[in-house]
């Protein structure tokens, strides 16, 4: 979904068929800020940027996308006709608090293991709709971005394996089909699993739920026998585990927490 329509629809959804307070109020021109109650990671200026542009407000930013503040900061100052403003202000904040909020939490795992040159990704579980706006935050915070869809690399999961009688001469016929340039990578819950995968040709193998003694024992036989092959950890990740999986030697780990555990942050508007 374009900015766009994606804001339109934001705006939409609170606007309905008319801001009541907007009926009745006379419009002029007003100066708001937007305050810091907590210390955090912004995310989500490209967005009120292109929102202020559709509605016509000026806007004086302190803090670019991925930069930290702390509580009592003032991070933007918007001008503008007061209806307007006063209309938008829930949007506005909506998306700087969620975007921001998923680029603070997302911004510690990569602290975490900031050391270790490990990559941190994000995964497909985002909310309905929210998958371009939600991984935006995430690069914001530091992560880099895992597949934004089943058709930008195939990911073959237990769930697919399943359907897949042989594995060598699937991923021949998959070599024809696919695009050059896409990956395949493929879950694996085990060493054995692995060295299949490698065998079959994979991109990408993903240590899917192992142990860290599993773990280190793929990326073993992977520094051995396939080099040019990533691999990925998945699963059980947190803020107490993430440094040790790192520390295996996987080339990368997802986590899904980093969108879906984000508890939001303070932000709040102010009127001068």
């Amino acid at each position: 979904m374009l900015k766009e329509e994606f804001l339109k629809a934001l705006v939409a959804e609170d606007i309905g068929r008319g801001d009541l307070f907007s009926r009745i109020s006379e419009s002029k021109e007003i100066s708001a800020y937007i305050i810091a109650k907590s210390n955090a990671v912004f995310a989500g200026r490209e967005y009120i940027d292109v929102l202020a542009k559709m509605y016509d407000l000026s806007l004086i930013w302190k803090v670019k996308d991925g930069e930290s503040f702390k509580q009592g900061e003032k991070l933007l100052f918007i001008s503008g006709n007061s209806k307007t403003i006063l209309s938008l202000e829930r949007s506005i904040l909506d998306i700087a608090l969620h975007a921001s909020s998923i680029a603070t939490l997302t911004s510690h795992y990569v602290d975490a293991i900031k050391e270790t040159g490990v990559k941190l990704l994000d995964t497909r579980k985002t909310r309905p709709l929210l998958r371009v706006f939600e991984k935006y935050a995430v690069r914001c915070g530091g992560g880099l971005n895992h597949r934004m869809g089943l058709d930008d690399c195939l990911m073959l999961k237990d769930t697919h394996l399943q359907t897949i009688d042989d594995l060598d001469a699937f991923m021949k016929e998959v070599r024809q089909k696919i695009p050059f340039t896409s990956k395949v990578e493929i879950e694996c819950g085990s060493l054995d699993m692995a060295k299949k995968a490698m065998k079959a040709g994979a991109d990408i193998v993903m240590c899917d739920n192992m142990s860290i003694e599993k773990t280190k024992e793929v990326v073993a036989y992977r520094n051995e026998k396939y080099p040019h092959i990533l691999l990925e950890a998945s699963g059980n990740v947190t803020l107490d585990t993430i440094e040790e999986i790192a520390r295996t030697g996987v080339d990368a780990i997802s986590s899904g927490s980093v969108i879906h555990q984000a508890n939001w942050i303070d932000l709040s508007m102010k009127v001068k």
